[in-house]
């Protein structure tokens, strides 16, 4: 009887830690993230197109993690913005190598902003 209160104790107590963690992460930053990486794999390869669209929905999500995040986070947020913005120009020229360099720097910021 002992072990099952204190098995299920442990995993109370784990699903508690665990929760606290996940609540710290930015859903958001992370989805924006994501479709930065697929933005720039497609710039790469010249799929100014497809570039586009991942670059568009990465813009949606780094502007609401810019609205959840706080001083310096916030700033390098407002960076990548910046970089995605030039990111979605240059592909809408079909400029997909320009495109993303701006996505890589875009990035660099929206990981910076994770530390």
């Amino acid at each position: 009887m002992k072990f099952i209160r204190m098995t299920i104790m442990i995993g109370v107590l784990a699903l508690f830690f665990n929760s606290q963690v996940i609540a710290g992460t930015n859903q958001h930053t992370t989805e924006a993230i994501k479709h930065a990486e697929e933005a720039k794999t497609h710039g790469e390869a010249g799929h100014a197109k497809v570039l586009l669209e991942h670059a568009q929905q990465s813009l949606t999500h780094a502007k609401a993690a810019e609205k959840e995040l706080k001083s310096e986070a916030r700033q390098h947020m407002t960076e990548s913005i910046k970089h995605l913005d030039e990111a979605i120009a240059h592909a809408k020229q079909d400029h997909a190598d320009v495109a993303a360099k701006h996505v890589e720097e875009a990035l660099k910021h929206m990981r910076d902003s994770e530390k």
